[in-house]
């Protein structure tokens, strides 16, 4: 039987969801999840019920993090970038380090940071995606039907019907617009782009080859310092490589891509807008984690830290309060955030990042 390989990427900072997604405790550490734990525990126990082994794709400097939420893993489920450098070489590299375990295996891949309800159909969804790239040895991805037109998702185009459980993909498309996002909603045969991906390793391999000749090449390279124990040698090498995402690399230019339709509630909480959208509201519509008194307050968040947090005469802001900084914005301007981080960045304020 073939072997199943779940790569969970846990990188990155999600730096929309600051002050409380930090370096020391980056998004998908956060207990973001529906029973209140990390989303990386949560996504670990959906990647077990689905794989063989589980593995975690992640940087050298997020190790002891990522050890911390899952004690339970060992050094040889570790698949460790030297720094992030996007996800075509995050993938890669995953995928050629398990092909030296297993060249026949498939792997699954299934980020960190993402919030998952209904766990049955989910797992469902994702077992079909295996039984189709074992099939047809082609890449493939699972996609929900949009359930109202979101502006900060990616779209799959994958008309027609469903054959053996997948339907071929036509087109990736980037975050539309409102009028366009509406537009897919009603015409049918577009799908969110969750970045749940499954191939044979040797299939990824060869479409990586094709579309991405140089890139393949440079990896091996990366691998084979590594085998050689140099592992210095394999840094300077990988942070040489050109940083982009996988969709753009392969999957927007294989012919070989399918989609397995999934029926579960997700959500990539990108902000704490989104975050806000997820939790309970009072009559009022505000949202309150903590302590809090809200006098003439409406459609407000409001994520305590510590300590009391009250507020007058709000309307639709967002208030986040941690031990050595707090946010206080307009819900509207959530995608903002990272702005203040890039601020932070400029201003060499690292201690608050």
């Amino acid at each position: 039987m073939t072997k199943t390989f779940a790569v969970i990427p846990a990188g990155g900072s999600g730096t929309r969801l600051w002050p409380r997604s930090r370096r020391s405790t980056p998004k998908h550490v956060l207990p973001l999840g529906a029973r209140g734990r990390p989303l990386l525990r949560e996504t670990f126990e959906r990647a077990r019920a689905v794989a063989d082994e589980v593995f975690v794709l992640t940087e050298t400097r997020q190790r002891d993090i990522i050890e911390a939420v899952l004690p339970e893993i060992d050094a040889r489920h570790l698949i460790l970038e030297p720094s992030a450098r996007g996800t075509t070489n995050a993938y890669g590299l995953a995928t050629l380090t398990l092909a030296e375990r297993d060249p026949d295996a498939v792997m699954v891949a299934m980020p960190a940071d993402h919030v998952v309800r209904g766990g049955t159909k989910a797992r469902d969804a994702v077992i079909r995606a295996v039984r189709a790239a074992v099939k047809s040895n082609s890449l493939v991805t699972v996609g929900l039907k949009p359930a109202f037109p979101s502006t900060g998702l990616g779209y799959i185009r994958a008309p027609g019907r469903t054959s053996g459980g997948a339907v071929r993909v036509k087109q990736f498309i980037e975050k539309p617009n409102i009028a366009r996002a509406k537009r897919f909603v009603n015409a049918g045969g577009y799908y969110w782009n969750l970045a749940w991906f499954v191939w044979r390793l040797q299939v990824f391999i060869e479409e990586l080859g094709r579309h991405a000749p140089s890139r393949l090449a440079a990896l091996r390279r990366v691998l084979a310092a590594r085998e050689a124990g140099e592992e210095h040698r394999a840094a300077q090498l990988y942070n040489r490589l050109p940083v982009d995402v996988i969709d753009r690399t392969v999957m927007e230019k294989t012919d070989r891509l399918l989609l397995v339709p999934g029926e579960f509630d997700w959500a990539d909480i990108g902000n704490w807008a989104e975050l806000g959208d997820r939790v309970h509201h009072d009559a009022l519509g505000n949202a309150v984690e903590g302590e809090a008194v809200l006098v003439d307050t409406h459609g407000s968040l409001v994520f305590g830290d510590r300590r009391l947090v009250a507020a007058i005469g709000l309307d639709d802001m967002i208030i986040v309060d941690t031990p050595d900084a707090l946010l206080i914005c307009p819900r509207s301007r959530a995608q903002d955030v990272k702005k203040v981080v890039d601020a932070l960045k400029r201003a060499r304020k690292t201690r608050y990042l």
